[in-house]
């Protein structure tokens, strides 16, 4: 039975290095536009939809598709390709709705395909490079290597600004 406890001893030493290793990890929901990565912490994902089709809202710039039922209410719907002005996208039939969950209410948001959900060590987050500026630095928190890739972690309450949702709300 000694042997028996050290083995014992040896996998609860494992299982809590595990624990611990996934306690100090930031779980984030990796997704692609075309062959650039983007993340969201896992937290701030409420659901991952097949895109369907929304209703217009006339005035507003090309990056907002429009606006979708979700939950008894009224949710934007962003393209995130043209609102990083990326080129369209070539290949449709991955393309997914993640909706977000923010303080300010949902926010859904049009990806090429949704990749996976996997812990990043924090020390390996680093902040937004200083040529990163304007708008586009409110909406990019960290930057990360995945697999050799530079990926981008996005602050999901921020992709609409506070004068583009009052906007949206006069709309509405």
């Amino acid at each position: 039975m000694p042997g028996g406890y050290r083995t014992a001893a040896r996998e609860n030493g494992r299982a809590e290095k595990l624990m611990s290793a996934r306690r100090d990890s930031v779980p984030l929901v990796t997704f692609a536009l075309g062959e650039h990565l983007f993340a969201a912490d896992v937290r701030e994902v409420e659901r991952v939809l097949k895109v369907r089709e929304v209703s217009p809202v006339p005035n507003t710039p090309d990056w907002l598709l429009g606006m979708m039922p979700y939950r008894d209410t009224a949710v934007p719907l962003l393209d995130l390709r043209r609102r990083f002005e990326l080129p369209d996208a070539t290949s449709l039939e991955e393309r997914r709705m993640v909706i977000f969950g923010t303080a300010d209410g949902y926010i859904a948001a049009v990806v090429d395909r949704v990749l996976d959900v996997k812990g990043v060590d924090p020390a390996d987050l680093e902040a937004p490079p200083a040529l990163v500026r304007g708008l586009a630095r409110e909406y990019v928190r960290a930057v990360f290597r995945r697999d050799g890739c530079l990926t981008i972690l996005l602050d999901a309450a921020r992709l609409l600004s506070a004068t583009e949702r009052l906007a949206l709300v006069a709309d509405a």
